[in-house]
Parts: C-alpha cells; structure tokens; sequence
C-alpha cells in the first residue's frame, strides 16, 4: 500500500474532477502491475496496473488507495468489474469513496464476485491524500 500511496501523491491536483488513485498487484510476493489515474482522470489507476499485469494479476492481491468505482460515468466498465475479470482474488483498499460511482458499490460488486476486501491498511495515509477531493454526492449534483 506504501508504494500505491506514493504513485498517487505524483497525480494529486492534476487528474480534473477525479482523484489520484495508486494501484499496485501483486502476486506470489512480486509486484506484476502498477498504476496511477492519468492526467485529466483517465485511465483510472486500477486500468493501468491491470493492462501492466496482464495475465499475472490472476490470483493476484490488488492495494488500492480509494474504493474501486462501482460504476463509470462513461458507461464503460467499472475498476471493479475489470478487477473481478482479471481474476483477481482479494482487493486491499485503504480508504472508501463515497462518490456516487463507489460508495460501497465496487466493494460490494467485488465480494458478490468471491474476491476478498479489505479496507483500512494505511487509511490515514490515503485520506490526506484526497483531503481536497469533493466527490460528487447524487447524479443531480453531476449537472
């Protein structure tokens, strides 16, 4: 989660109205992906340590810094829904998101799918890091 954490400090402030999300996969005790939301918000962190993993981040541990969207504003599929394809077996996040596109969501999607969450390693460390994020609280607040 140490290393999550400080992918995501390099993207704070410049990932537009999303925030700076580190993740790191690891298997067997080997780092086999690792990503940051780009610049703007796109690709989301979970997207970019997924394409770098491949097919090494089945089986794998996934530490994210905030809870994976349970869905996308664009439509397409969520982290979440993209962790459960990878096959991914258990998720570490450090602190939730109660942006509409979360808020329990993705974790729920994730456990209903038989990975394991768990939430809260490194939380403090995380939340300062979106001390400035103000996530959209109902899709009326979106227009």
């Amino acid at each position: 989660m140490r290393r999550a954490i400080a992918l995501a400090r390099t993207r704070v402030g410049l990932t537009a109205e999303n925030p700076a999300v580190g993740c790191v996969i690891v298997r067997d005790g080997v780092v086999v992906g690792e990503g940051v939301t780009g610049e703007g918000g796109r690709p989301h962190g979970e997207e970019v340590a997924l394409d770098g993993a491949a097919d090494l981040a089945r089986g794998a541990t996934a530490y994210v810094t905030l809870e994976p969207c349970g869905q996308r504003s664009s439509g397409g599929l969520s982290c979440s829904e993209r962790l459960v394809a990878a096959g991914v077996l258990r998720v570490v996040v450090a602190c939730s998101d109660s942006s509409i596109y979360a808020d329990g969501e993705g974790s729920r999607r994730l456990q209903a799918a038989g990975v394991a969450v768990d939430h809260g390693l490194m939380q403090a460390e995380a939340e300062a890091l979106y001390a400035a994020y103000r996530p959209a609280k109902s899709l009326e607040s979106r227009r």
